[in-house]
């Protein structure tokens, strides 16, 4: 390995390619769809239970547990005052 490449990790080369924004949204997406999931997993809440709570459709539940799709606060606080969580976000 050449020092050129010694102590860069992922974030630098992200940065690098232009697309670290992006890929930083993209996993928190992912992170807060995978515990919306969990909490309704270990609260037994299906998605169809999950839609009448919410009263919405099974699509939108969908929607709110696959990371691609962009999803309202105000959704996802409903959803997780459902499944027993709260969102709390902070500015770092």
């Amino acid at each position: 390995m050449s020092k050129k490449n010694v102590g860069s990790g992922i974030d630098d080369f992200l940065k690098g390619e232009g697309v670290f924004e992006e890929a930083q949204a993209q996993a928190v997406k992912e992170v807060v769809a995978w515990q919306l999931a969990q909490a309704m997993k270990k609260n037994k809440i299906s998605k169809n239970k999950m839609a009448v709570l919410l009263k919405t459709s099974r699509s939108q539940v969908d929607r709110l547990l696959d990371a691609k799709n962009d999803i309202t606060l105000s959704s996802l606080q409903r959803a997780a005052a459902i499944a027993g969580r709260r969102v709390s976000i902070e500015l770092v």
